[in-house]
């Protein structure tokens, strides 16, 4: 096993870089171990100090503690908490002064909701943030420093986000071996629905709905093959996480079992029809989705990059970055070339190399010039 190499190694002082992770639970835990085997030093917290104890015996984190010099820090609390605890740690990497040439000190999320978050939390060092990752284990105790390995991590940059931040969280989640892509809050919220939350939602009802049936007749679980496991994994996830969750993104996910139910109830005609061409048609267009599911990176010489002059001001890298996100065009790296003289830089961004044009000309719709290149191998 090869894994992510780190642009964020030790530095001229032969100093590790630092990072802080707040919840020390499944997902806190598990980039504490990917960052440590990146080389970086991770201080932890919990409310539960049992839980901070145990990250620290696990390997999670090198100490318990916060550490408001931290170079980029992680917040994963339940997602009711997130926006006071990232008010308040901001606060206090403000209130403490930093040496010159210091790297900057960023602070990012991994709550399952966004627009809540970002819109209470107005501050250019704060880039929300959401790995779409995790595990029926439960726990500090079921951390794994490969869970980000290929996963998508969406990225919700607002219109006060720093380009420096942006750049700076997009780099250490692409060291953890995740895929960054940009969506607005809004957006992320709407689309994390139908993928997400509607699903395990849908699973834990088919569970119910198996274990309902079970108590009469033990047989039944144990005639649980492959896809009924497959459908419901899901739904052995820690359940403490949905409450906020729901709550938080209640009109998204209304929306998305509506148009389940909507499915549903023309699944259930076609049956009763026993109209075997329609239902052969939705089956194969299933199919044909499920096997198309993006996957990856491109590799180099499938690549393109992409400069385009900007004004630097603040809200460019949520415009441009929502605005290739929303037609499905994954980022695959960005560097922002700040100008010497006068307010204004160069975005340079990596794309898929069949996505090149759609870009150009999205780009140009919004008062962009941009340039394409191809990347060499």
């Amino acid at each position: 096993m090869t894994y992510p190499s780190s642009e964020h190694g030790h530095g001229a002082t032969g100093m590790p870089p630092r990072a802080c992770i707040v919840g020390t639970g499944l997902i806190g835990g598990s980039i504490g171990m990917a960052l440590r085997r990146l080389g970086w030093w991770v201080t932890g917290t919990d409310a539960d100090a049992g839980r901070a104890g145990r990250a620290l015996e696990l390997g999670a984190i090198d100490r318990v503690g916060e550490d408001a010099s931290a170079r980029v820090t992680f917040v994963a609390v339940p997602a009711g908490a997130v926006a006071g605890v990232v008010a308040r740690i901001l606060a206090a990497q403000d209130a403490r002064s930093q040496p010159p040439g210091a790297p900057m000190r960023v602070v990012t999320d991994v709550a399952g909701i966004k627009e809540g978050i970002v819109r209470a939390v107005t501050h250019p060092r704060f880039v929300g943030g959401h790995p779409m990752a995790g595990s029926e284990q439960e726990g500090v105790d079921g951390a794994d420093p490969d869970l980000f390995l290929g996963a998508t991590w969406v990225l919700t940059p607002a219109d006060d986000t720093s380009a420096d931040a942006y750049s700076e969280v997009q780099s250490v989640v692409r060291a953890l071996g995740a895929n960054p892509v940009a969506l607005a809050p809004r957006r992320h919220d709407e689309l994390v629905a139908l993928v997400s939350h509607t699903p395990h939602l849908t699973a834990a009802a088919l569970m119910n709905l198996a274990a309902d049936v079970a108590e009469s007749d033990a047989t039944l679980l144990r005639l649980a093959a492959g896809g009924f496991r497959d459908m419901t994994r899901v739904a052995a996830g820690h359940p403490g996480i949905w409450p906020d969750v729901v709550a938080e993104n209640r009109e998204a996910i209304l929306s998305g079992l509506d148009r389940l139910c909507a499915r549903l109830e023309e699944l259930r005609g076609v049956v009763a029809r026993g109209d075997r061409a329609t239902l052969l048609r939705l089956l194969e267009r299933a199919r044909e989705g499920r096997v198309n599911l993006p996957t990856g990176a491109p590799a180099l010489e499938q690549a393109t990059e992409v400069r385009v002059p900007v004004p630097d001001r603040p809200g460019v890298i949520a415009e441009v970055s929502t605005l290739l996100g929303g037609l499905g065009v994954n980022i695959f790296d960005v560097e922002i070339a700040h100008s010497a003289e006068g307010d204004r830089g160069v975005m340079v961004l990596v794309v898929d190399s069949r996505h090149g044009e759609t870009v150009r000309g999205a780009l140009v719709g919004r008062g962009y010039r941009c340039a394409l290149r191809p990347m060499e191998p």
